[in-house]
């Protein structure tokens, strides 16, 4: 198998992967950026490029600022590989990657250093009827309105909690595609409990400004929005047909052939897990995050996490934890001393500050309900990949089962295509009820490369074909 070497590797061309190789390069490294999309800007700024809506009008402001960013990556001249999937990272920091279309392949990259920019996914919010044909996440809603502008044909129901889920009810306002309704789970004491954090929120007043200008535009279009609520099942037999919420003891019902769902956001730790970073239970975002240092950091020398993958601060806040990092590899790989390092990161660290200050107020205020995290109702599937319901995880603990994997091998759930990426935290909480302990006793699957399936054709292509071996290989004009 062919192998690169290269300076640092970043994975990701989110906000934090793309300010990590840019601030990178100029302390004079030379990174290699991989990332599976086809364009750089990550999840919030995906095809800011060449989106149909580049419009503030419709998606806003906020999204349109990556362009900024994106531009800056563009004129860099850093070496970029899109549609590449890096599935498999050893502790000698060698990086097996395979990468998509003509002149595609797969083979190993030797970095001095490592920045992971997985990012984060939504929260798993398993309920009755979720797997039914018209129920949807809010964020793959939102990537099919951002890549695609395609938008819903018919009202939508959205149901959650989490700044997302009123982002997105806006966004489709914005596009003339009428909301019916928006039904928040969040914890009914969250907004008592947000009080306590009132300071921080006051010290970032454009995330507060920013909250009450959608509130107020989704009140002025007259979507029906019910709060507290306690349970919500989807209706239908072979497609979503409504949607039945409980509030206050009482059931009421909406009928619509679109759900989305949404329940907040995690760091995506699949990679992190996989090379065996220590990791630590966050009891205000209720996820598992890898442990770092100041500097981004893990456990193991020389790779680092940076943005979202080490715990949810969002967009802004991931880009100079992207440079933090990329500033602490060029001291290890002799690019810049001490006392340079300390001086930029001033700025960078009052920059980051100004933006994860909100975070405490915004997870109490949206922090997502026990009922909603381990779903009563037995039927309720957990693990769409194998079709493992929360009984089946109940009657495992019964069993004797006290972890994750134990319940893996019992039932194949976690094994399919997702790797567990969608249920393990489900499953752990559920575990967790069952045995009246805390969820960091139960821990979570252990993750082994690769990430995410590959093919055999794909492995049968590790060689060194000239173009996948290029710098600048599929970087978008």
């Amino acid at each position: 198998m062919s192998t690169k070497i290269v300076d640092l590797l970043v994975i990701g061309a989110g906000p934090a992967g793309l300010a990590a190789a840019l601030e990178a390069k100029r302390h004079g490294l030379a990174p290699l950026v991989v990332d599976e999309n086809g364009l750089p800007g990550g999840q919030i700024y995906r095809n800011v490029s060449r989106s149909p809506l580049a419009n503030p009008a419709v998606l806003g402001p906020d999204y349109l600022r990556g362009r900024a960013l994106v531009d800056a990556f563009a004129d860099a001249g850093i070496a970029y590989w899109p549609q590449t999937l890096a599935w498999q990272i050893g502790g000698d920091r060698r990086v097996s990657v395979t990468r998509q279309g003509a002149g595609g392949g797969t083979l190993q990259i030797e970095a001095g250093a490592i920045v992971l920019a997985s990012g984060a996914q939504e929260r798993p919010f398993p309920i009755p009827g979720w797997t039914l044909p018209g129920v949807m996440g809010v964020g793959a809603a939102q990537t099919l309105l951002k890549a695609s502008a395609l938008v819903p044909d018919s009202p939508a129901v959205l149901a959650g909690c989490g700044p997302l889920l009123y982002l997105f009810a806006w966004q489709l306002i914005n596009a003339g595609v009428p909301v019916r309704a928006i039904l928040d789970t969040a914890e009914v004491s969250g907004r008592r409990d947000a009080l306590r954090h009132a300071g921080g929120a006051l010290r970032a007043p454009s995330y507060l400004i920013k909250g009450f200008k959608l509130l107020r535009a989704i009140r002025a279009a007259g979507v029906l929005h019910v709060k507290h609520v306690e349970a919500l099942r989807v209706i239908g037999s072979t497609q979503a047909e409504g949607i039945e919420y409980v509030v206050d003891g009482r059931t009421a019902r909406i009928d619509t052939a679109l759900v989305l769902l949404h329940q907040g956001v995690i760091p995506n730790t699949q990679i992190t897990r996989s090379i065996g970073c220590e990791h630590e239970w966050d009891e205000a975002q209720l996820c598992w995050r890898p442990k770092t240092d100041a500097w981004g950091e893990t456990s193991l020398p020389g790779i680092f996490v940076a943005g979202d993958g080490a715990g949810i601060a969002g967009a802004l806040a991931a880009e100079p934890s992207g440079r933090l990092a990329a500033v602490q590899a060029a001291v290890k790989l002799g690019k810049l001393d001490d006392a340079k390092r300390d001086s930029r990161s001033l700025s960078l660290r009052r920059e980051l500050s100004a933006h994860t200050a909100i975070r405490p107020f915004l997870d109490a205020l949206y922090r997502p309900a026990q009922a909603f995290r381990a779903p009563a109702d037995d039927s309720t599937i957990v693990c769409r990949c194998e079709e493992v319901t929360a009984g089946d995880v109940r009657r495992m603990a019964g069993l004797g089962c006290v972890g994750p994997n134990q319940t893996k091998s019992f039932s194949r759930c976690g094994m399919g295509p997702c790797q567990g990426r969608f249920c393990g935290l489900t499953v752990a909480e559920l575990l967790a009820q069952a045995q009246s302990c805390a969820v960091p006793e139960v821990g979570y699957y252990r993750i082994r490369p690769p990430i995410k399936p590959v093919t055999l054709g794909e492995l049968a292509t590790a060689v060194g074909a000239p173009e996948f071996l290029s710098e600048r290989a599929g970087f978008p004009k």
